[in-house]
């Protein structure tokens, strides 16, 4: 089952560095601004939660959970290219994937 979640917030780019200040080193601001369309309830009731509890991003579909760290060495020092790799981790730690299509973000539940 896909479901498209949100549309992606555009404006969340404005809040990468250097155009915004932020001290984090992983765009913390950005990744707060681009993960909040995230929580919402599905039509059949099931809840979808995201958060970031520092370096860690949290995703929960249901009774499903998994976590994704924001890798600065690993992966990128490009808070988008972190956000997006650490989103994906949790995503398949929850057992879940997550898309991002024409501006949209889906989520499809095995």
């Amino acid at each position: 089952m896909k479901v498209k979640l949100c549309e992606v917030n555009a404006a969340a780019r404005e809040k990468l560095p250097p155009q915004f200040d932020d001290k984090s080193g992983i765009g913390a601001h950005y990744v707060d601004a681009y993960i909040k369309p995230m929580n919402i309830k599905l039509e059949d009731g099931t809840a979808i939660r995201c958060k970031r509890r520092g370096l860690k991003i949290t995703l929960s579909a249901g009774a499903k959970k998994g976590d994704g760290l924001m890798r600065r060495l690993d992966v990128s020092r490009d808070p988008v290219a972190m956000l997006e790799a650490a989103l994906q981790e949790a995503a398949t730690a929850a057992g879940v994937e997550l898309a991002v299509e024409d501006g949209a973000i889906f989520l499809s539940v095995a």
